[in-house]
């Protein structure tokens, strides 16, 4: 646990970093030869098995996906990152080609170009409770519905990770009830849980796994998510811009496993495997909170649903709106300097030519809450 609580706060720090990296950093980032399409390639991957929205890294890496469509005798190094920072970080450094990421980290990293220029070539999924989930201390008195429970922290200490998802989606909740919370302070995921743990907190906004341990653990409840207020989150696969040019054969095959990954995730019928997978790919989560986490279903009072994750995969309109509202968000917040992601950031020519290959149409899949007698012991 001590090593995890100094990794989420070297995160944290790094999260700066990716906002305004000195210009001295942008020596390590310039374009790597990734060889002639064709010949075998060596990629190295950076992904979230600590988000759950990013669980189809956990599923390429698991079901190796990609060894079907990449060239022969290619190889494939994924590294976890405990939080999207870090994993944004490392691709404006150039030590990681490929990476699955949050909205708001996706975000940043198209943004430095004058670092590296990262692009965005796929969406991960579209939800209301997989970023956007509203939490309060276990002893908070007991709500009729979401709505009362979101007023409920008007003057009280709330916490989140600041420039994240959960930042946007409190402060959008916020403005539209009209709630002066006491405190908005910024914490990360171990110091939340350590607040919650010692009452210092009447309220966080987590992201899953984490809120569904939370839960779990009886630190907290569950008491709002986006759905309450129809404001969503999103995750999205980058690509170094230097890889895209020189091997659109690697983007193509990589994009196909990917697809392959996120039909896997939503057929119920591999639910068990996912978690499985995840629990090997994680410290400190049993399989019935992965489970939760992903499979599981919240109350609707608690602002669940029977719909947790969305595969769109290409840029749908929905896409590009939380893309636009994410950005803007983020510009307000002085941690990027444009209002608008730039356009050529944004590649959905891939995913658009594979989905008429494949004779699929976006969303893809959809991911469905599971009977509870179907979760992990």
């Amino acid at each position: 646990m001590k090593r995890r609580q100094f990794a989420v706060t070297a995160v944290a720090a790094l999260f700066g970093t990716c906002l305004a990296l000195p210009a001295a950093f942008s020596t390590f980032a310039a374009d790597i030869d990734y060889g002639k399409p064709g010949t075998p390639v060596k990629l190295v991957v950076g992904y979230q098995p600590y988000y759950t929205q990013s669980w189809s890294g956990v599923v390429m890496r698991g079901k190796k996906f990609y060894e079907k469509y990449l060239p022969k005798r290619s190889e494939v190094e994924f590294q976890i990152g405990l939080q999207g920072a870090i994993i944004a970080n490392n691709i404006l450094a150039g030590k990681q080609h490929i990476g699955y990421l949050g909205d708001m980290p996706s975000i940043v990293a198209t943004t430095k170009q004058d670092v590296a220029d990262v692009r965005l070539v796929a969406n991960l999924g579209l939800a209301y409770d997989q970023c956007n989930t509203f939490l309060v201390r276990n002893d908070a008195p007991q709500f009729k519905s979401d709505h009362e429970a979101i007023r409920w922290l008007d003057g009280k200490t709330v916490a989140v990770p600041k420039g994240s998802c959960t930042d946007r989606f409190a402060q959008a909740t916020f403005k539209r009830f009209n709630i002066q919370p006491k405190e908005y302070l910024n914490q990360n995921i171990e110091v939340i849980t350590s607040n919650f743990r010692a009452g210092k907190l009447d309220a966080a906004v987590m992201w899953q796994p984490t809120t569904s341990r939370l839960v779990d653990e009886g630190l907290a409840r569950l008491i709002a998510t986006g759905k309450s207020v129809q404001e969503n989150d999103g995750g999205f696969l980058a690509m170094r811009a230097d890889l895209i040019k020189q091997r659109p054969d690697v983007v193509k095959a990589w994009l196909q496993g990917e697809l392959d990954a996120q039909l896997y995730i939503a057929d119920p019928k591999n639910a068990s495997e996912v978690i499985k997978m995840a629990k090997e790919q994680t410290t400190g989560f049993s399989e019935k909170v992965l489970w939760n986490s992903l499979y599981g279903r919240y109350p609707d009072s608690a602002g669940g649903g029977e719909m947790r994750n969305t595969m769109h995969y290409t840029f749908t309109p929905q896409a590009l709106e939380l893309i636009n509202r994410a950005a803007a968000f983020l510009y307000s917040i002085k941690s990027i300097n444009v209002e608008k992601v730039r356009p050529e950031a944004i590649e959905s020519k891939w995913t658009e030519e594979i989905l008429k290959e494949r004779g699929l149409r976006a969303p893809i899949a959809e991911v469905k809450a599971l009977p509870a007698s179907q979760a992990p012991k």
